[in-house]
This record gives structure tokens, C-alpha cells and sequence, in this order.
């Protein structure tokens, strides 16, 4: 039986690819100079701790309820016609985000930008696979992509750093439109239009029970978090469960189901799936808590907390190359759990930082837990992929991207709400401030910094003090359950995931296959 090549891309592939890279890196960009500018948002527009939480959270979150639906959405209409839409429509919700007036207004930009943001992912990864239909050219073609990603959180600190040292918080805003200005121009002149005729409808009724059900949820958990479990907290939550679960009844019975369920049965899906976003969910949360302490506590600038940034996107980047090498010497899963018992050990490092600790514990923390999670990034993307039939690798795909953007969001909701609580109990406002200046400095730390700022010399300096230890103990209440939840991926890891799709191939193809003979497979 003769084997029909595919045919292999050439230098407009190549160029297309790097457009495609344009909208993946400043998503990437977009989630992480949000943490860097939250110190001067929080002084300009005084949003309350629940604000401030949803400022972080509806981006990813919405992100995360529409990865599935704009997928789908990109089959019918086309791949790179959703791609320019949804392009246009985040340079557009940029603007109104960095111009925003009011906590409320910057809310709602950010939940454009996420539904706009939604359309991007599949769209780029589906068009990589329509413009590489060689398996070893696609495989480059997505490497690329993923250090496009990576690349995007290494540039967002210190773009964003260098943009709030000269202007204002919105700024980093505007990165968004010159990318899609370029995107627009290049995209119908590069990339190629691609759909799938055989897709099925989108179904309007499954993308409103998610989205409720997700909203609601996670609603409920913030404000159980900040203000105890009032009546209305509880109810939210035990509502989204509800609509999630009228969400999954309803994927069993339509003939075009948004969430395809039979892969949850396969374990390694499920597990893989299931440690990613414990992982992921450690990273942003955590994240957003040290640019503050970075600039709130040890006083550093914008720039200079930027900078501290590169050490850990060093170790993401070195633990990415080296990890292949790794899984070929040992097994993947021990390579994987080892991984994620130093993640933890990083994390755990974290509850020794201080007020005047240095920068010492928090480096080195964060570097430890990074390159740790890596292996199990690389890896376990890998068994999530191997574990779908060929078939169903796309879903297989958005349904990775929509767990990971889900766990990123909760994370920051989660660990967010965690710190809170504790700050607000522990900070012990001095005799002396009045009763509105300490229910503003009880909201978030920003704001007990520029209350101290307006208060006498040494009235101020001690709020801002008790301030600053409030947030570290709050911090280390964090650091120490994130730590818990890396363990516990470890765990599963070690235990569940026993043999990768990798190891398995190449036992199935003899001890003479190579690596190459895998990827070609």
C-alpha cells in the first residue's frame, strides 16, 4: 500500500505562522501586565476588593467559557474570518479598557476583551493545522507557537514595566492595538481561509448554561471567601452547580455537544486534564500577589518588579528544552512528578518572605516552582493530546485550553479571596486614623498606601506598615495552600500516570524507534 505524502509548507506558511504567533503573544502579554499595573489602578480608580478580583477574573473566565463555542463558531463561518473578527473586536475593547473612567467600565472591557480573546486561540491552532499538514512541520509550527506564548509572558513584565514608568496604568492597554492593526493588514494576505463543512450547530442553549453556571460559581466562592457564607454567596454557588450539571445532562443528549464527554472516561485524559489545572492554578494567583509585594512591600518600581520577573520565564524556558531529553531517560511520569515536588518546595518557600526579607525567598521560589510545573506542562499536554482518537484531537485541544484558562481564573479568585480574608483580619489600623480612611485601607493593600500617603508623617507610616504585614500574612496563608495543591498534583501524577502516549508509541514501535519515528507517527 503506497503511503500519500503530505504536502509540506512553504515560506508563506512560515510568514503566516508568524502572524498567527502575533494575537498568541499578546494574550499572554495581556495576562500578565494586568498584576504590574494593579498598584496604580487601584490608587486611580479605587476599586473595592470585589472589583478588584473581577477586574483580574472575567478576562480568563470568559475566556475559558467561549474557547468551546468560538471554536465551533470557526468551523461553520471559517477559521480565519472568526480570527480578524475577533482581532478587531480586542484592539477595540483595548481602548476602551485604557480609558476606562470607573472600576465598572474597566470590568466590562475586560469581559470584551475576553470574549474577543476566545476567538483567537482555536483559531490560530486551527489554522496551523489546516497550513502544516506535514506531521513534522506542524509539530515545529506549534513549538513555535507555545514559545510565543511563553515569549509573551516574559516581555509582558518588562513592556509593561517600561510603559508605567513614563504613563499612566491604561497604557498597558494599548499594547493590543498596533498587534491587531498588523494582524488585520497581514492576515488576509497570508493565512489561508479553512472550515470544516461537516461541523455541527452551535448550540445556544449550551453556551448560556455554561457560561451561568461558571459565573455564578465562582461569584459564590469570592464572596464566601471575603464575607463569610451568607445566605446569597451559598446559593450562587449551589446554583452554577445546578446549571453545570444541567450543562452536562444536556451534552449527553444533543446530537452536537459543545463538550465531548466520552474522553473523560479514558484515565489518562481525565487525570492529565484534571493535574494541568490544579498546576494552572497555582501560577496567576500567586502571580498577582507578588507583583504587589514586589512594589507595595519592598517598594520596588514598576520596572525593577518587571525585571525580578525574567529569572523565573528563564527557568520555563530551559525546563521546555530540557524536558524531552528528560522523559527519554526516565520515565515521563516520574519525570513529571519529581517536577512538581520541587514546584511545591518553591511555593512552600514563598511563606518566608517578609516585609524585610529581601528578594532572596520570593526569586528563588518562584524560579523552583516554575521550572518544576513545566515538565508536567510539556508532558501532560502530551497525554491529553495522545489519549483523544485522531478524530477527536480538536476537542481534545480546546478542551486542555478551556481547562487551563478556567484554571488560571480560579486560581486568581481562589488565592485572591484567600489573602484577603486574612489581611483584612489582621491589619490593626493605629489609633488616630478616621473610620473611612480604615475601611478604605481594609479593602486591598494599594489602597491602606495611598490612604497613608494622605495621613501625617508617622500616623501614616505605621497604617502602612501594619498594612504591609497584614498582606504577608495573607500571602502566606496562600503560599502555603498552593503548596498543598502542587503536592497533590504530584501525587496524582506519581500514582495515575503511569506510562505517557510517548513511551507507549515507542514500545509499540520496537526499542530501535526514534523520537522522530514517534512524531512522524
Amino acid at each position: 500500500m503506497t503511503t500519500q505524502i503530505p504536502p509540506r509548507a512553504g515560506r508563506r506558511e512560515w510568514a503566516g505562522l508568524a502572524v498567527l504567533i502575533l494575537p498568541t503573544l499578546l494574550i499572554s502579554i495581556d495576562l500578565s501586565v494586568l498584576h504590574l499595573a494593579q498598584p496604580q489602578l487601584s490608587a486611580d480608580l479605587r476599586p473595592s476588593s470585589s472589583q478588584l478580583l473581577w477586574i483580574n477574573d472575567v478576562y480568563g473566565f470568559l475566556i475559558a467559557g467561549f474557547l468551546i463555542t468560538m471554536g465551533n463558531l470557526g468551523d461553520r463561518i471559517g477559521r480565519r474570518r472568526l480570527l480578524l473578527t475577533g482581532g478587531t473586536a480586542f484592539g477595540i475593547a483595548s481602548v476602551l479598557a485604557a480609558y476606562a473612567p470607573n472600576a465598572e467600565l474597566l470590568i466590562l472591557a475586560r469581559g470584551l476583551l475576553g470574549v474577543a480573546g476566545a476567538t483567537l486561540m482555536p483559531s490560530t491552532l486551527s489554522l496551523i493545522r489546516a497550513m502544516f499538514p506535514d506531521p513534522a512541520q506542524r509539530t515545529r509550527a506549534v513549538s513555535l507557537w507555545m514559545i510565543g506564548f511563553s515569549g509573551g509572558m516574559v516581555l509582558g513584565p518588562v513592556v509593561g514595566g517600561l510603559l508605567l514608568e513614563r504613563f499612566w496604568w491604561g497604557s498597558v492597554f494599548l499594547l493590543g492595538v498596533p498587534v491587531m492593526a498588523v494582524l488585520g493588514v497581514l492576515g488576509p494576505l497570508l493565512l489561508p481561509e479553512s472550515r470544516d463543512p461537516r461541523s455541527g450547530r452551535v448550540d445556544l442553549l449550551s453556551v448560556l448554561l455554561s457560561l451561568t453556571g461558571v459565573i455564578a460559581m465562582i461569584y459564590g466562592i469570592k464572596e464566601i471567601a471575603a464575607y463569610g457564607a451568607h445566605a446569597g454567596p451559598v446559593a450562587a454557588v449551589a446554583a452554577g452547580a445546578a446549571i453545570l450539571a444541567l450543562f452536562v445532562r444536556r451534552q449527553r443528549r444533543i446530537a452536537d455537544p459543545m463538550l465531548d464527554l466520552g474522553l473523560f472516561a479514558q484515565r489518562r485524559f481525565s487525570v492529565s486534564l484534571g493535574v494541568l489545572v490544579l498546576v494552572i492554578l497555582v501560577g496567576p494567583g500567586l502571580g498577582m500577589l507578588t507583583a504587589q509585594y514586589l512594589q507595595l512591600v519592598l517598594g520596588l518600581s514598576p520596572l525593577e518588579a518587571g525585571l525580578w520577573g525574567l529569572p523565573q520565564s528563564a527557568a520555563v524556558i530551559t525546563a521546555f528544552l530540557v524536558t524531552p531529553t528528560l522523559a527519554r531517560r526516565f520515565p515521563p511520569a516520574t519525570v513529571a512528578a519529581v517536577g512538581l515536588g520541587v514546584s511545591a518546595v518553591g511555593v512552600a518557600l514563598l511563606t518566608r518572605t517578609g516585609a524585610d526579607s529581601g528578594l532572596a525567598p520570593l526569586v528563588a521560589g518562584q524560579v523552583l516552582f516554575f521550572a518544576g510545573a513545566s515538565p508536567m506542562m510539556v508532558l501532560g499536554t502530551d497525554m491529553i493530546i495522545s489519549a483523544a482518537p485522531p478524530e477527536r484531537a480538536g476537542a481534545a485541544s480546546a478542551l486542555s485550553e478551556t481547562a487551563q484558562e478556567f484554571g488560571g481564573a480560579l486560581g486568581l479568585a481562589v488565592f485572591g479571596s484567600v489573602a484577603t480574608v486574612v489581611y483584612r483580619a489582621e491589619l490593626d489600623a493605629p489609633a488616630g486614623v478616621p473610620a473611612e480612611a480604615v475601611r478604605a485601607a481594609r479593602d486591598t493593600l494599594g489602597g491602606a498606601a495611598e490612604v497613608a500617603g494622605r495621613l501625617p508623617g508617622e500616623l501614616g507610616d505605621a497604617l502602612l506598615t501594619g498594612a504591609r504585614e497584614a498582606f504577608v500574612g495573607g500571602m502566606h496563608l496562600a503560599a502555603a495552600t498552593a503548596a498543598a495543591v502542587t503536592l497533590t498534583a504530584a501525587v496524582l501524577t506519581a500514582v495515575l500516570l503511569r506510562r505517557t502516549p510517548v513511551a507507549e508509541r515507542l514500545a509499540e514501535k520496537g526499542a530501535d524507534a526514534t523520537e522522530s519515528d514517534v512524531v512522524a507517527s
